[in-house]
Order: structure tokens, then sequence, then C-alpha cells
């Protein structure tokens, strides 16, 4: 893909880790592993769940292969103004300004108010309020 992933062994996922699964960074909910036999390669069924969207994945892949794990940005910002269902902020190491959709989940909606800061995530070149 590009430099805002980085290859891993399957070794190396771990519940709690983020990787790619369809096209879309997602966060390693179950992995269960089977060793077929006497020559044979293990077995990984890997569960996730989108970061952005929430959608469960499912990966099988065999155990000498290799997935990507997104680079994540977290950054805070400054909520200046709020429009409908768009948020706009500034972040605070930059000082640029740009909007962001206002978040679905209503636990973190309600943090987010003028002159609140919050903190904003970066990965694939998607942001999106956390």
């Amino acid at each position: 893909m590009s430099s805002e992933v980085k290859p891993i062994d399957l070794h190396d996922v771990k519940v709690g880790r983020y990787i790619i699964m369809e096209g879309a960074p997602c966060v390693v909910k179950d992995i269960k592993t089977s060793a077929p036999g006497k020559h044979g390669h293990a077995k990984f069924r890997i569960e996730g769940e989108g970061v952005f969207d929430g959608k469960k994945r499912v990966m099988a892949c065999s155990g000498h292969g290799r997935v990507e794990t997104p680079i994540i940005d977290k950054k805070s910002a400054q909520v200046l103004s709020i429009a409908g269902n768009k948020v706009q902020v500034m972040d605070m190491g930059t000082y640029e300004t740009f909007e962001l959709d206002m978040p679905s989940d209503p636990e973190v909606a309600k943090k987010v108010k003028e002159g609140s800061e919050i903190m904003f995530w970066e990965v694939m070149g998607i942001k999106q309020i956390k």
C-alpha cells in the first residue's frame, strides 16, 4: 500500500493490535490458531472490528503469511465551531484548521463542544474524532 502501513508477521498479531482487513483499519478482537499436521502450516482465523465503521470482519490465512498494520497518528485539536454534523477544529500541534464529521458514538459526541479540546485519529489519510 503506502507508507501509512507496515507489514508484520502473523505471529506478531495480538488481540488489541490494529491491522488492515478488507482494506480498512481494524482492531483485532479474537485470534484462533490451528496446526493441521506434521508438515503443514498453522492456520490463523482473525476477527476484527473496523476502527471507523465498527463493521465486523473475519480473515483466514496461513501461519507463514504477513499482514499490514496501519500507522495511527493520535492528535489533539480544539473545537472552533459546530454546524450540523460538521465540526471545525484546529490541530493543537500544527494550528491547521479543518472539518471533521461529528462522531456517531453518543458518548464521544457529548464531549464535542465549542472551545473544548478533543482527540482525533489520522489513519490511512482519514481523520476522525475518537
